[in-house]
């Protein structure tokens, strides 16, 4: 039930979840849901470090107030295993507190998480059952998702869970809630989302239909156009509403189509400290690269979508001609990165402190992502990782 003055309604109906809140301050929205759509009486809080210090999570507590049974403040970068055992122990303290996936299948322990991986295939899991109210700060548009990545920090894989429970049951979208979060990670989520476009309309999987590619396109116009003006004025909040509505765009979009080699290469860089985001900026232009050079001509047109759509809007275009790009000569990868550039993000792994004595390691891990498999020219071999990582070291051999 939609709060006065709020937009309620399905992201991606038919499907019954997540539900999309605008229109609403985020305590409010929140508070209203928690007691008129799940009916709860207890509140467990997972913030970050840094949102937790400030007055927008003050405003949270207070609006909520005693429901709050439960606050986890921060959780690593790339999400490692002993932080996501943490916190389902700490939330299987409190009374009437249910879990989500391996809290419903009763995991305690690193091994009892592998067996609910991807990797380990696992046969009928137990369905989540908690409702999920994610607020996002960011663009990476991960609450979007019934996929999850965590990173076991003994092997340092990154590796994957899924089941169609998963995920949030509701998202609020406050674009004011936003103007606190760092430049840096808002523009590079945002590289995140526009990495999720444009794997997706690159991609050659036979399951991506018309629907895909349109969603992609809408997400991709809203987010490059919208994150160009956020770096002229920080805090417009019109053209941030639009960056959140392209990043559920991008998610439409995805559905059943696999993303390709930036998106594998940067779940194995993770590990390495790379911030999510930033991993889209260095390796999406070089990826772009890569596959047209390598690619069949239907690759190479799909790149062509590409470029039209950062070509046909204006203030993209400006950008474009203002870094000395033509449009007559320009390739896919020149206009990402001409973007990646413009909103000061990292081009290069040296920009990331990953030095050369990591790439023969980072190339074989690489390797058991299942991403690097359907990237439009299928990453099979190290050396053609090793290709793709040569090309933004960022030293004097390298070509970005």
């Amino acid at each position: 039930m939609a709060a006065l003055g709020e937009t309620y309604k399905l992201a991606f109906p038919p499907n019954p979840k997540p539900y999309i809140s605008t229109g609403r301050p985020f305590p409010e929205a929140c508070a209203h849901h928690i007691t008129n759509t799940f009916h709860a009486s207890k509140v467990y809080v997972i913030v970050s470090n840094s949102i937790s210090k400030t007055d927008n999570f003050t405003r949270l507590q207070n609006t909520l107030g005693n429901k709050i049974v439960g606050i986890r403040r921060g959780i690593k970068p790339h999400t490692p295993w002993d932080d996501v055992l943490e916190i389902f122990s700490r939330s299987h303290t409190q009374p009437e507190t249910d879990r989500k996936h391996a809290l419903a299948n009763n995991v305690t322990t690193l091994e009892g998480l592998a067996s609910l991986s991807a990797d380990a295939k696992p046969q009928n899991p137990k369905p989540c059952s908690l409702p999920v109210i994610n607020i996002p700060t960011s663009l990476s548009g991960g609450e979007y998702s019934p996929f999850a990545g965590a990173t076991d920090m003994r092997s340092r894989h990154k590796a994957s869970f899924s089941h169609p429970s998963m995920g949030a049951n509701l998202i609020i979208l406050d674009p004011a809630l936003s103007v606190s979060t760092p430049a840096s990670i808002w523009f590079s989520t945002g590289i995140r989302a526009v990495d999720h476009c444009v794997e997706g309309l690159c991609s050659l999987d036979a399951r991506k239909g018309a629907e895909n590619d349109a969603a992609f396109e809408r997400g991709l116009r809203k987010l490059v156009s919208g994150l160009l003006v956020t770096k002229e004025n920080w805090e417009d909040e019109g053209a941030r509403l639009r960056e959140m509505e392209g990043v559920v765009e991008a998610m439409r979009g995805l559905g059943s189509v696999p993303m390709g080699g930036s998106h594998g290469i940067g779940h194995q860089l993770g590990p390495l400290g790379v911030g999510h985001g930033e991993t889209s900026c260095i390796i999406l232009p070089a990826i772009l690269k890569y596959n047209y050079k390598h690619g069949n001509e239907k690759a190479r047109k799909l790149q062509q979508k590409v470029l039209d759509i950062f070509w046909g809007d204006e203030t993209v275009a400006e950008v474009l001609s203002k870094r000395g790009l033509r449009r007559e000569i320009a390739d896919a990868g020149d206009v990402v990165g001409a973007v990646v550039s413009e909103l000061g993000m990292p081009r290069s792994l040296k920009d990331v402190n990953v030095g050369r004595d990591k790439l023969d390691a980072l190339a074989a891990n690489c390797l058991k992502d299942r991403w690097l498999k359907t990237n439009p020219v299928p990453l099979t071999e190290k050396e053609q990782v090793l290709e793709v990582l040569e090309m933004v070291v960022g030293d004097e051999k390298s070509s970005l």
